[in-house]
């Protein structure tokens, strides 16, 4: 059977998947800067006989695997290739040699997984039923996000793909399990920099000054209204603000004050209409007191949708590969992740791998420090990607056939 000769290749190369994974995060590379780990991916390609495009959108690669059918049959796989500006605090012999950066997200696995689904595929390549594409994407970790560069590159044409798939690293879950959820999974990410200015002076003068610490302070309580009184009932939604810089001292109110937060959704619609409420609630906060503010809101990526008869059949092959005990339900996060473009594009599904072990002391949060996964996950992860490609494709002709 293909799914055994699947298990069997994925644990044949696993110590390779580790040795790949395991040179990725000694050489970690921020967004848009991934030059050297996309070489390392087209040499492995290039090794293999798998034909592939670079520099797409960025340092993307898209590679393809199979032969074109008549009812052109095409999936996509896709792995995050950068990391993060984390200076990494474990003690393994592989840690980061990048001073400051780190793969504190799992990309380095993200990568080494495709690469060996990727080598999987290759090997049986003739029993395909149409083609598996394969997209190596940069820059997922900051605006505008490497996925539009992809996309924006045509890295979904030519063939075009009826479904795309992407696996992410779950510390939350243990090694071994798997975990998927249908519908709208994380939420849309918009950054917002609000500038309150006014005339500074004197702390102990407050008649002869316009207050902009004050302002600063009611404008963030005011803003909890966005949630709390305008959004749709039905509708997750947050509004956190992470960074206050007031530059003043004891007896000294600033004449600026920076506040930067984020808001998250799952409806775009209200997306809109809440960054419109946070530009009023802002100006009128500041006009109360006599300051002005100045507000800047970064549109980010969109909010995820897993597409239900695309995370059905995932969910169903991954049920064939590692049996239904170790395939769990996820709840849905207020995180946000830029393969929510592919997924506003096309049928998509972005699911998780438990990559924890207590036993093993393996349980820091992703884009920690001390982020690390149990390396026995990726033998799990590989295998059940290429086999993912393959029931994709035999569903879609067995569908065609009806």
């Amino acid at each position: 059977m293909l799914i055994s000769k699947i298990k069997s290749l994925a644990a044949e190369y696993h110590a390779d998947t580790i040795q790949f994974r395991r040179h990725l995060h000694s050489h970690p590379e921020l967004s848009f800067e991934e030059a050297k780990t996309a070489r390392f991916i087209s040499d492995k390609l290039n090794g293999w006989g798998i034909p592939h495009r670079t520099n797409v959108g960025g340092h993307g690669i898209v590679a393809l695997i199979g032969k074109e059918t008549p009812d052109q049959a095409c999936v996509a796989l896709r792995a995050d290739i950068d990391a993060l500006p984390i200076k990494e605090l474990n003690t393994h012999d592989f840690c980061s040699t990048n001073p400051g950066v780190m793969h504190a997200c799992g990309h380095d696995a993200h990568t080494s997984m495709l690469l060996t689904a990727a080598r999987i595929l290759k090997q049986i390549e003739p029993q395909l039923h149409g083609q598996v594409k394969l997209i190596f994407q940069p820059a997922e970790e900051k605006l505008p996000g490497g996925a539009l560069g992809i996309i924006k590159d045509g890295g979904l044409l030519n063939p075009a793909p009826f479904s795309i798939t992407g696996q992410h690293v779950f510390p939350n879950l243990e090694c071994g399990k798997v975990g998927f959820k249908s519908g709208p999974y994380m939420a849309s990410a918009d950054e917002i920099t609000i500038t309150i200015k006014g005339k500074g002076g004197h702390a102990a003068m407050p008649d002869q000054i316009n207050d902009t610490v004050l302002t600063a302070a009611q404008l963030i309580v005011n803003m909890q209204q966005v949630v709390s009184r305008f959004a749709p009932p039905g509708i997750p939604s947050v509004l956190s603000f992470g960074r206050v810089i007031a530059d003043g001292i004891f007896n000294i109110i600033p004449n600026e004050v920076l506040i930067q937060g984020t808001f998250r959704t799952f409806n775009e619609e209200w997306r809109a209409l809440a960054k419109q409420h946070i530009q009023n609630i802002a100006e009128n906060t500041a006009k109360s007191t006599g300051t002005i503010a100045e507000v800047q809101i970064e549109d980010g990526y969109p909010f995820l949708i897993n597409d239900a008869e695309t995370t059905e059949t995932a969910r169903a092959a991954a049920i064939e590969y590692m049996g239904s005990e170790n395939v769990v339900e996820l709840s849905q996060r207020m995180t946000a992740e830029d393969f929510a473009w592919y997924s506003q594009q096309m049928p998509a599904c972005f699911y998780r791998i438990g990559t924890a072990n207590i036993n093993k002391g393996i349980t820091s949060n992703l884009h920690s420090p001390t982020f690390d996964i149990d390396e026995d996950s990726m033998e799990h992860g590989s295998g059940l990607m290429a086999w993912m490609a393959v029931y994709q494709l035999r569903q879609f002709y067995q569908n065609q056939k009806k």
